[in-house]
């Protein structure tokens, strides 16, 4: 059997692993595999620098699947690479990734083939995709990733950092505003490690994009400074193999692949058709597909003999040979460049270098206090100055949010400078946490900020965080109604307990500023868990420590910060962010008239729910059951701390445009008001 035998018969596999697993499993999206088969064969096998032995090395090529319903184009290409499973400490276990009983459970509980890409699942996944614009949006993460990485670590002989980044995608992430927000900004930084191939098939699930999607995508992208190539048979690997290698030789800018596509290719009756997008094709439609593919009809799930020795002899062959000679590369780069090369190793095991909390700020007691977002941005220096591998950036709004990194040497990173600390987002949130995402899973620690209002545009991302398990950081500032003369719009109301409700997601709102430094000293040690950190935009007294606890209770989410004497409360004021130190008021008034309080700042609710029986108990004993939980936010939630005997000050509506100080009395947020509040239910006059 001859190379082009071969291929085609490896192709072929690929298409009908596809429409089998899908026709057995009865749901699922068997038409763009059979249409992007040759695509997919001719990356891996052909081009791409990776070694299905050890499918971490860091120096790898990455594929993303954004169109991630074709997920089985993955779960094929991985089963016939033979691509090893890696665990949660990046050993290797002496397994295969996705095994050919696997393929056959597809879409099944437990099986390592779901219905959509799962990175922290299947090894050889560089990212999880499904919601469409997400992978290429996260692609551009990696690609700006693998730029820093370069800037900070080549050195004259040694390409430690020089991979690409393919990402295949649809009409809907060119359709979705996520992938325009990620597309517009690859072309201003001028990452030419990017290319995506843009399945250009003409069918979405409603029909022919004709009645929605009628741009002009080359021009488009021509717009965003990007090279568009244009591939007019996607069965032809040469003109495939042709184009990606145009990509790999162009400087200064990403690339884009058009690439003309049949989906459902060999169906007959589907083929060309939305029926062969997201169903079955049927028992009588699947012999006919395999008859026009010269396939045995009535097989099921077949690897004909040659296919898996054949991506051995391609990519297993390649990938090895590149991936030795850049761990010897490697090998020497530790003896010339020890200290940078230590880096690169702590970084790809998710570790921290020595010292890195050294020199973080320590607030005195100060009753006009700081803005947490001030306090953050003092933090956000101190930390990056120690963790060479610490940067970020803001939404537009870095001199708002204080996340600007100003020691000397941080740098903006443009794409004449990839090695700056200092990110522009530009106004394009969506993206910005997706991009973090991406950098993320290149295993930098990135961050990305802009108001609090606005995670309503960055959410989305942000739960694919919590989903991957990535341990990203999102700054938001502007808390509350701190925000004043803004009005509503800009004042966020039900945004902390949607944030809240993402499982495996950290959601952190400090009462002052000290309480700030311990948010960041957590959420820095954080390995597989994201973290958003919500903070004022007004100054929050920096409260007395001598006087009341330490703040390093902030990082068991929640402590008490003040109490009654002989630690015997009859009433417990619970509360967060710029509202701790309204409790505090209300506490000493509440003393002074022999009434006994204790205080509980409760940063997080996620920190104190993992935190043992006996100590949630010693924070906030059963048997005081008169609780009062005081933040200006959505109520929704914190009947679960105050339980059915107490109350909770917080808001039921929208804000409203006017100074803070005004606002804070017609909705309620004043000392006086919690002493009212509790008094009533203690039944005190």
């Amino acid at each position: 059997m001859g190379d082009d035998d071969l291929d085609l018969l490896a192709i072929n596999t690929i298409r009908t692993l596809s429409i089998d697993a899908v026709q057995q499993a009865k749901s699922g999206h068997p038409g763009t595999p059979m249409a992007l088969a040759p695509l997919v064969y001719t990356l891996w096998n052909r081009v791409m620098r990776f070694d299905p032995a050890d499918p971490i090395w860091p120096d790898r090529d990455r594929f993303v699947l954004s169109n991630g319903h074709a997920s089985m184009l993955l779960w094929s290409i991985l089963f016939l690479t033979g691509t090893q499973a890696v665990n949660a400490q990046y050993e290797l276990v002496g397994q295969p990734s996705v095994t050919l009983d696997q393929i056959k459970r597809f879409r099944q509980i437990g099986s390592k083939t779901p219905g959509h890409p799962e990175y922290h699942w299947v090894s050889g996944v560089e990212t999880t995709t499904g919601p469409l614009g997400q992978g290429i949006a996260t692609s551009v993460g990696m690609a700006i990733a693998r730029k820093w990485l370069g800037a900070r670590y080549n050195k004259p002989g040694f390409d430690i950092f020089d991979h690409d980044i393919y990402a295949v995608c649809g009409d809907g992430c060119l359709m979705e505003g996520v992938g325009s927000e990620a597309a517009s900004l690859a072309g201003h930084l001028g990452l030419d490690d990017l290319c995506w191939i843009y399945d250009n098939n003409h069918i979405t699930i409603e029909g022919d994009t004709r009645i929605t999607f009628t741009e002009d995508v080359a021009v488009r992208f021509s717009a965003y400074h990007w090279n568009v190539l244009r591939v007019g048979d996607a069965n032809d690997l040469d003109q495939i193999g042709a184009a990606l290698a145009t990509f790999r030789a162009t400087k200064g800018r990403p690339t884009l692949i058009i690439l003309d596509s049949h989906i459902g290719y060999g169906s007959p009756h589907k083929v060309d058709t939305a029926d062969a997008h997201g169903e079955p094709l049927g028992e009588e439609e699947v012999r006919l597909a395999k008859r026009a593919y010269g396939w045995p009809e009535d097989a099921k799930f077949l690897v004909p003999d040659g296919v898996r020795e054949h991506f051995d002899a391609g990519v297993g062959r390649r990938g090895a040979a590149a991936r030795e000679a850049w761990e010897q590369r490697f090998i020497d780069y530790h003896a010339q460049f020890p200290d940078l090369a230590t880096e690169i190793d702590q970084m790809q095991r998710r570790e921290l270098p020595q010292g890195w909390d050294r020199d973080l700020p320590a607030f005195a007691a100060d009753p006009k206090g700081i803005a947490g977002r001030d306090a953050s941005g003092q933090v956000l220096n101190a930390l990056a100055r120690n963790i060479p591998w610490f940067l970020g950036g803001s939404a537009d709004l870095a001199p708002s949010n204080r996340t600007a990194l100003k020691f000397e040497g941080a740098g903006d990173l443009q794409a004449a400078t990839p090695g700056g600390r200092n990110l522009h987002f530009g106004v394009r949130e969506h993206s910005m946490a997706a991009v973090v995402n991406g950098m993320s899973l290149s295993k930098l620690r990135p961050f990305g900020a802009t108001f609090f209002i606005f995670s309503d545009y960055a959410r989305p991302a942000i739960r694919l965080s919590a989903l991957m398990e990535l341990p990203t950081i999102i700054v938001f500032t502007h808390d509350a109604l701190g925000d004043g003369e803004d009005g509503p719009t800009h004042q966020p109301v039900e945004q902390l307990i949607s944030l809240r409700a993402i499982p495996g997601l950290v959601v952190i709102r400090p009462g002052d500023a000290n309480e700030v430094v311990e948010a960041y000293r957590y959420m820095l040690q954080l390995r597989h868990k994201p973290s958003v950190i919500v903070l004022s935009r007004q100054a929050m007294p920096t409260l007395d420590r001598d006087k009341y606890a330490s703040a390093k209770g902030a990082q068991q989410g929640a402590y008490v910060l003040a109490d009654a004497p002989n630690g015997d409360p009859e009433l417990i004021l619970i509360a967060s962010g710029s509202e701790v130190a309204l409790a505090v008021a209300a506490h000493e008034t509440l003393a002074a008239e022999g009434i006994r309080s204790r205080v509980v700042s409760m940063p997080s609710w996620e920190i104190f729910d993992q935190q043992p029986q006996a100590y949630r108990q010693s924070v906030l004993p059963p048997a005081t059951r008169a609780r009062i939980a005081i933040e200006e936010g959505s109520v929704l939630g914190w009947e679960r701390y105050v339980g059915e005997a107490g109350r909770i000050i917080g808001m039921n509506t929208f804000g409203a445009s006017a100074p803070l100080a005004d606002l804070q009395r017609q909705f309620g947020f004043e000392p006086e008001r919690i002493v009212a509040v509790a008094k009533d239910l203690l039944g005190r006059k």
